[in-house]
């Protein structure tokens, strides 16, 4: 997945959101979204040079999946037997052959800068993602699409900032809750369809703040809020 086609995606999760495109760039909206999110970072792959993209970075020496999978067909990781005469000499021999992995995908198509992924289609700097497609900056999440900077999520679509929750669609900043639709703001609540800055709360529509609103108030609210999140962006 490269920038333009990551940027497209991004596009159209706002429009679906806030009506409107994403007013920053692809950079500039991982600084403001997913400054808390764990993603994989850039490496080195220790065999070509080239850079590549772990989730982990406690090691010595990367080399990437296609890379790893290259140097066995060319070579094989088996090596000849050695005397080992000490403990030191086995982690010495251990060193090298020891790399750690990276950009593992499995059963995927157009991914990149990503780690751990499994039945996955069009992914973007991400990790421990499963069965997503279109999910840009997000970790642990599965059976969801367009997705930006969402974690341990499940079930999602067309949502960003949902953290720790199940079912939730056009709807932004969201932790802790389950079947959550067009909402804003949501936490620790349950069946919630065109809500903002609730909390505690279940079965319930049209509401700001736990207040019970008639649609049409709600409506023109919501449509102030939008534009306020979106100058939020703008003014970072």
């Amino acid at each position: 997945m490269n920038d333009k086609e990551c940027k497209n995606v991004i596009d159209e999760i706002f429009m679906e959101m806030f009506k409107q495109k994403c007013p920053i760039d692809i950079d500039d909206l991982l600084a403001e979204c997913a400054f808390d999110i764990r993603l994989p970072n850039k490496v080195i792959d220790a065999v070509t040079g080239d850079e590549t993209w772990a989730s982990s970075i406690n090691s010595n020496k990367y080399i990437s999946q296609t890379n790893m999978e290259k140097y066995d067909e060319y070579k094989g990781w088996m090596r000849p037997k050695k005397e080992i005469s000490t403990l030191d000499d086995i982690i010495k021999l251990w060193d090298k052959v020891n790399y750690t992995t990276t950009e593992r995908v499995y059963d995927s198509v157009n991914v990149s800068k990503s780690d751990t992924i499994y039945n996955c289609e069009n992914i973007y700097r991400s990790q421990d993602c499963r069965m997503c497609k279109n999910t840009i900056f997000s970790d642990g999440c599965g059976d969801s699409e367009y997705l930006i900077a969402c974690q341990r999520s499940s079930n999602c679509s067309y949502s960003m900032r949902v953290d720790d929750s199940n079912s939730c669609s056009n709807s932004y900043n969201v932790i802790c809750s389950a079947k959550i639709s067009n909402s804003f703001f949501i936490q620790d609540a349950n069946s919630l369809h065109e809500c903002m800055f609730c909390s505690h709360i279940a079965n319930r529509r049209y509401c700001i703040a736990n207040m019970q609103f008639e649609k049409e108030e709600y409506m023109a609210i919501k449509r102030e809020v939008e534009k306020w999140i979106i100058n939020q962006f703008m003014n970072k």
